[in-house]
């Protein structure tokens, strides 16, 4: 998790992000406000006995989104390390070796190899990390909505290079824009699924992703394109020292229905945090806050860190 000392309005991206919304508040004050939001969600994790790794911001600057590491890495259980092509270019500063560093060096985690998929960016090919893809790492199966930040040729390489199966399908939510990223619209946890179907375009595609996400044994709870848009699918289910915990912001419990709630709770616990102003200015949610660490770790650490 990056502490967001740098937050603001991000305006090369504004444009593919339908979630991001206009703001005159001043940047101290967004930043500040950010920075509360966030150390809110780390203590509510430390609380509920998940572990984080926490890094401050680059101190250089020009980071507006890097609360999001999801997008520039992702961590494997072989030990690999993946980094992605990126569409916007301040986006790009925010790869980091010294995480790496930090992570192999200073906590102990196992780093055998980095898959750098980064060159994609000068063919203009990007694919942002998992908030492009949601991954079914059990199956092997990466879910992918097609857009200007996930394209097909950093798929195919992406899957040539760590052996997932790509299922990919084009998503909107009713204006014809394609939607940025996966996540906002698709969620995976250990026995539950969370799916905006009607966003998929396609009708083969949308049968074949639903069709996924029954043979994987997992419940699948539909949420409405309005449910997207108060990020009630940009969720992350993590372990815990009580069971599975699934982090998602107040906005996205507010839009659950009961029993959507009642569906969610017979699989999992619910952490609700307030992540608000993140939303709103940077227009992604809690998920897109968690780079899960999957690399092979100490004994002394049981579960994922995020």
């Amino acid at each position: 998790m990056i502490r967001p000392s740098h937050f603001g309005p991000n305006h090369q991206t504004a444009a593919s992000n339908q979630f991001q919304r206009a703001t005159t508040r001043a940047p101290e004050v967004l930043s500040a406000q950010a920075m509360r939001e966030f150390d809110g969600v780390v203590s509510a994790l430390d609380q509920a006995g998940v572990q984080t790794f926490v890094v401050a911001d680059a101190p250089w600057g020009g980071t507006p989104d890097a609360v999001f590491p999801n997008n520039w890495m992702s961590t494997h259980c072989d030990g690999t390390v993946v980094l992605y092509p990126m569409a916007a270019l301040n986006r790009r500063a925010e790869r980091r070796p010294d995480i790496l560093d930090r992570l192999a060096l200073g906590s102990g985690f196992h780093v055998r190899r980095v898959i750098d998929l980064s060159e994609l960016e000068q063919s203009g090919s990007y694919l942002e990390g998992t908030g492009s893809l949601v991954l079914d790492r059990p199956r092997r199966t990466a879910f992918a909505a097609r857009s200007g930040r996930t394209h097909e040729a950093a798929l195919a390489e992406f899957a040539r290079l760590t052996g997932y199966r790509v299922v990919a399908f084009s998503a909107s939510l009713g204006a014809g824009q394609a939607v940025y990223h996966t996540n906002v619209l698709m969620s995976l946890g250990r026995h539950i699924a969370i799916l905006c179907s009607d966003a998929i375009s396609d009708p083969a595609e949308r049968q074949a992703v639903r069709a996924e996400l029954v043979a994987s044994n997992r419940r699948l709870l539909t949420v409405s394109a309005g449910q997207v848009l108060q990020f009630a699918a940009n969720c992350l289910e993590v372990d815990s020292p009580g069971g599975p915990l699934l982090v998602l912001s107040e906005t996205a419990l507010r839009s659950l229905q009961p029993e959507q709630r009642r569906v969610l709770e017979r699989y999992t616990a619910l952490l609700p945090v307030d992540v608000g102003t993140i939303e709103r200015v940077g227009g992604g949610s809690v998920r897109c806050m968690l780079a899960e660490i999957y690399l092979p770790r100490p004994a002394q650490l049981d579960s994922p860190s995020v």
